[in-house]
């Protein structure tokens, strides 16, 4: 069932607080501002973060230490291991000093963390945001937490090779003309010495890619269609988009580095083929940026949205969401609440701090953050300023998520190795009975 460009246009905004997990968020009405703290608070109180990131570490603990340099507050950083955040939060809570800084990323974590969440509405630091869109709110319009960076994901493109085969990313506005760029390019990958698509490998490294991530056009559209259903996890899918879905992962297959009869045995490289040249586009996120960096220069790297044929995607944007949103203890003792929201406000007003925090989470949604040196921010920023619609999250929706990938995958095996509609129909049983069951069985 295709969309108007005005229907989109229109219900976006129901969805522009919804990201990551679909809130269901009353309209952006704030409290008047409390008053901004001091640049360097009285030493009352202290911090304790426990960090979702990993990877991050390194920077908050030297952000921790600045910041007590500066003021005097102490400021603890614990990093939980990877794939363990929630069960160190549950042990970090029960302790006699709990994290007064938190993570809340998703509507299911509100469901369970809502109770120990300080309201942020009209804190200093929520009024720094530049957007509405990572706020997530309880049943009773409590604002429990709010995002402190995103990410965006899409197809990312090397227009220096677009060019060297005679194209500009200004063709590209819709399927149709994505199509006809990608597969000009595969009639003369010989001559031009490079593929269209890198590899698009169904092993564990990569398979996300296709079966999280380009899965999304088709749960969004569907959100779109019904947004009421996508206030929270919905119990089945209606499946109107599977074709739009199978346009896209087709265009991919047929036209990449690796025949789509050898992409579920996987151990392929997408990321190194890009960065060497060996094909034009590549599927992934704003974190690649880290790693092609180091090879590649900014001006010569885009991203451009999931393209799949559905009406009206010229006015379609990137991917972009978060599961990185800040919550404050409510039950902390009053000085740390205060401590802590001073923290927070520091870290995304403070020249130095901002620049610290965005060379480590890519980019923060606040006024007077550091600009990142990412370019497919840049991107995302640029579609949204032009009123695009964003294509938020709803793949956080995925049921018993290892499960239900885990047989998709194999589907779409079954698919690549045997192109036809009988064996698409085993990847729409996949994708959508397969929700259906997992749904069933997370839910009881």
């Amino acid at each position: 069932m295709k969309k108007t460009i005005a229907m989109l246009l229109a219900l976006v905004m129901v969805f522009a607080l919804c990201a990551c997990g679909g809130s269901s968020a009353p309209a952006a009405t704030q409290a008047p501002a409390a008053e901004a703290p001091a640049e360097a608070p009285a030493a009352e109180g202290s911090v304790y973060w426990l960090n979702f990131k990993p990877e991050s570490d390194q920077a908050l603990q030297e952000l921790a230490a600045m910041y007590t340099e500066e003021t005097g507050v102490p400021v603890k950083v614990v990093t939980a291991a990877s794939g363990t955040y929630n069960e160190t939060l549950t042990a970090e809570m029960d302790k006699s000093n709990p994290p007064t800084l938190f993570v809340v990323g998703n509507q299911a974590a509100v469901d369970t963390w809502g109770d120990y969440c300080l309201d942020l509405t009209g804190t200093p630091v929520t009024d720094e945001l530049n957007t509405n869109e990572y706020m997530l709110y309880d049943a009773d319009g409590k604002l429990c937490s709010i995002g402190y960076c995103y990410e965006c994901y899409g197809i990312i493109v090397n227009k220096a090779l677009l060019a060297k085969a005679g194209h500009d990313i200004s063709e590209i506005t819709n399927f149709e003309n994505l199509k006809a760029v990608v597969e000009d390019i595969t009639a003369r990958k010989d001559e031009l010495g490079f593929s269209a698509f890198t590899s698009a490998g169904m092993d564990g490294s990569s398979s996300w890619r296709f079966t999280g991530h380009v899965a999304n056009l088709e749960y969004y559209y569907e959100s779109v269609d019904n947004p009421d259903a996508w206030k929270s996890c919905p119990a089945e899918l209606t499946g109107a988009y599977m074709q739009n879905y199978r346009n896209l992962l087709d265009l991919m297959f047929e036209n990449s580095t690796v025949d789509r009869s050898a992409l579920a045995a996987g151990g392929f490289d997408a990321n190194a083929e890009f960065a060497n040249g060996e094909a034009a586009f590549y599927v992934n996120g704003s974190w690649a940026w880290n790693d092609l960096q180091a090879s590649m220069k900014a001006e010569d790297l885009a991203m451009i949205p999931y393209y799949c044929g559905v009406e009206g995607e010229e006015k379609a944007a990137l991917n972009c969401g978060t599961e990185n949103y800040w919550a404050v203890n409510c039950e902390a003792d009053e000085a740390d609440i205060q401590a802590t929201l001073d923290f927070m406000y520091w870290l995304v007003t403070n020249p130095a701090a901002s620049e610290k925090a965005v060379a480590t989470f890519g980019v923060m949604p606040y006024k007077q953050a550091a600009a990142s040196a990412n370019p497919f921010f840049v991107d995302a920023n640029n579609y949204l300023a032009a009123g695009n619609y964003n294509l938020w999250w709803a793949t956080n929706y995925q049921p018993n998520v290892d499960a239900y990938r885990a047989a998709l995958v194999s589907a779409i095996n079954d698919y690549n190795a045997n192109p036809s509609d009988a064996t698409w129909a085993t990847v729409e049983t996949a994708f959508v009975q397969g929700w259906a069951t997992q749904y069933a069985a997370a839910n009881g």
